[in-house]
């Protein structure tokens, strides 16, 4: 346990609690929401745990602390965690050039306006490092993130970035073939960094990267019910994604492909399918610096090191997805990190916080001040554009998203003298 901030850490007052579940409830009763899974906890022990609303509607099957989410972004702090795993044992270093294991990167042209024409293109400055995946500087474009022709054609060659039927060098030939929006290390630019960092980690490895994570990352941790697909005897399981319809005024379902069997891609930066019960051990690894239960994942230095802020002055000043998120947030290896409270839409809680959410709606927080970790869990798909960061990061203005600032006021109401 983190016990650095000074002073005893807050009591927890019961009470308060008592009127979280009414709260989600009436989302789902209004039909904002299909279902919410929440999980609380201080030191390592949850206190606060529920399974509301259904996590099929048309079947009326009840959702469950055991229920299966896609937890899409939520995955990139994960595949960081094992890239820097592999830096202590010195087989990888933030400087490297990823070339040495992504060739089809290499020589990479970068668009002269990132909206602008994809043959109007100049060289690009540098190799991209190591670094600049974990902190999104790679100059590497997501397709709804991106403006103007460069975003058709993400689109078209790449396919979803969750769900995709190529092997790994035919997405990757595809990528490479694509100019960059950005050159490398100039700005923070959401793309598809993380699943070319869980690609070069397979290569590196010698191994299909879902092989590594699981036998580096997964079983040490305890984390059964983490993985890229879900058999089929697990499908019950597994919450369904619902979108608001407008027209119809009710949410509709999303019928989204599943696999058979284990894809060959296996995207590192948002495919992965988990629990609230799993990433809590994940969370609580990275709270109590790198251990979990006598297994040693990282040591508390290179924890330490994922939490600092990468981000220059001028990087920070660029608005992410339209939100004016680094002036009060800053990014470090794979997560985001509270640093000011103040109108801040995406931290809450302490400073020192540390986050990264999913595009389906769950987020996650670890905050070392109060010992504390948060976990909320839906499946609803907003739409996604180069200006919808606030959206996407609280769910205001979106349908149903409002019951995650409820979540997150609620349980720090519950801590009396709070710390932070």
């Amino acid at each position: 346990m983190i016990d650095e901030a000074p002073g005893r850490l807050p009591d927890l007052d019961p009470e308060a609690l008592k009127g979280l579940r009414p709260s989600l409830e009436a989302f789902v009763e209004r039909g904002e929401l299909a279902g919410i899974v929440t999980l609380a906890s201080r030191g390592g022990e949850v206190f606060h745990s529920e399974a509301i609303g259904w996590r099929d509607i048309e079947s009326r099957s009840p959702m469950r602390m055991d229920t299966l989410f896609r937890i899409a972004s939520m995955s990139k702090p994960v595949t960081s965690v094992l890239a820097l795993m592999l830096m202590e044992e010195g087989r990888l270093d933030l400087s490297d050039s990823i070339t040495r294991w992504i060739p089809e990167l290499a020589g990479m042209r970068v668009l002269r306006d990132p909206a602008g024409a994809l043959d109007d293109t100049v060289p690009a400055h540098r190799d991209i490092t190591v670094e600049d995946l974990m902190t999104h500087r790679s100059g590497i474009a997501y397709a709804p993130f991106s403006e103007g022709p460069i975003k058709a054609a993400l689109d078209e060659a790449l396919g979803d970035p969750g769900l995709n039927r190529k092997s790994v060098d035919e997405w990757l030939t595809a990528l490479g073939a694509l100019p960059l929006s950005w050159q490398p290390g100039d700005r923070f630019h959401y793309g598809h960094s993380t699943e070319v960092l869980g690609f070069l980690i397979g290569r590196l490895v010698g191994k299909p990267f879902r092989e590594v994570l699981i036998e580096r990352l997964l079983i040490p941790l305890g984390m059964t019910d983490t993985d890229f697909w879900v058999p089929q005897e697990q499908r019950d399981r597994l919450a369904s994604l619902y979108a608001w319809e407008a027209g119809a005024g009710r949410l509709a379902k999303v019928e989204l492909e599943m696999y058979d069997r284990p894809p060959a891609y296996t995207p590192g930066g948002g495919g992965l399918i988990s629990t609230a019960g799993d990433y809590h051990r994940f969370v609580r690894m990275l709270l109590n610096e790198g251990e979990l239960d006598g297994v040693r994942i990282l040591k508390p230095e290179t924890v330490r090191l994922m939490q600092q802020n990468r981000l220059r002055p001028d990087q920070r000043r660029v608005p992410f997805a339209g939100m004016d998120l680094w002036t009060r947030s800053g990014f470090g290896l794979g997560v985001a990190i509270t640093e000011d409270l103040t109108d801040n839409p995406y931290g809450c809680g302490s400073v020192g916080s540390i986050t990264w959410p999913g595009v389906f709606g769950t987020w996650w927080q670890a905050d070392p001040a109060n010992d504390l970790i948060l976990i909320y869990l839906i499946q609803h798909q907003v739409p996604v554009s180069a200006h919808s960061g606030s959206t996407l990061a609280t769910g205001r203005g979106a349908a149903g998203r409002q019951a995650l600032p409820v979540f997150q006021s609620h349980i720090y109401e519950a801590l009396t003298d709070r710390a932070g």
